[in-house]
């Protein structure tokens, strides 16, 4: 799976997550959506994203 696919997932599930718990637990689970997206915008705008320089970091190579 290509970092950019791993990003997006995760991101992704971040969001999910934090709407159901805003849903079914407590409306203050939508700030985490807000930090999700405001990082998002922040990681598009400078070419910087800490989460993907983690996921180099740590993760294992890849096999063809």
């Amino acid at each position: 799976m290509s970092m950019e696919r791993k990003l997006i997932f995760l991101a992704g599930a971040i969001v999910l997550a934090s709407v159901l718990l805003a849903v079914y637990q407590n409306q203050n689970w939508l700030w985490l959506t807000g930090f999700a997206g405001a990082h998002m915008m922040f990681a598009s705008a400078t070419n910087m994203c800490p989460l993907v320089r983690f996921l180099t970091r740590n993760s294992k190579p890849e096999l063809s």
